[in-house]
């Protein structure tokens, strides 16, 4: 190769290099992941923007009413509790003095501005009837028919850009992998 051609080709080709190394480096978010406590299987796991939210939905066991939890998590990966709705109260539902406040939407009660930390956290999911749901964006997961009466762990840990750029492009390279 002549000398010309060889620092044109490196002046081209090393700010690529660097770039792709650099998305590797950069931040990309959060992946979510919800796992089995037993066997540590992966049930589900879904990319996230610091500050989004995600909810799981459920019927109170007791008073058979919907209850809707919405949670964060911070770009650390610090899951929060920001928001708790319900038609009524039922055993276990209730204030907590000094989070957040109490309001009323329509026929709702609503702890709104919480932001309670709760961390990586395991839930129980009920059986159907019960229908945990997982509603994130236009999705929603009815746990209860993937996983009823196992104990889960949601975890949300930060991501590089590369890594979110790739789950990203995944379903586009091996479609198969998501049609199950």
């Amino acid at each position: 190769m002549r000398p010309g051609l060889r620092y044109a080709f490196l002046g081209i080709t090393g700010p690529v290099i660097l770039g792709i190394l650099a998305l590797g480096f950069l931040p990309g978010g959060l992946e979510l992941k919800i796992t089995r406590v037993k066997g540590e299987a992966t049930l589900f796991e879904v990319l996230l923007k610091p500050g989004e939210l995600f909810t799981i939905r459920y019927n109170h066991s007791v008073e058979d009413s919907p209850i809707w939890e919405s949670h964060s998590a911070d770009k650390k990966g610090n899951i929060f509790i920001e928001e708790e709705k319900y038609l009524k109260f039922g055993a276990g539902m209730g204030k907590m003095p000094g989070v957040g406040r109490m309001v009323t939407r329509g026929p709702f009660e609503v702890i709104e501005g919480m932001h309670l930390p709760v961390g990586d956290f395991i839930l129980r999911i009920g059986s159907p009837g019960v229908d945990h749901t997982l509603i994130f964006r236009d999705t929603e997961i009815n746990l209860s028919a993937c996983a009823p009466h196992e104990a889960v762990q949601f975890k949300a840990t930060p991501v590089s850009l590369a890594y979110s750029l790739y789950k990203k492009l995944l379903p586009l390279i091996r479609p198969e992998m998501h049609s199950r």
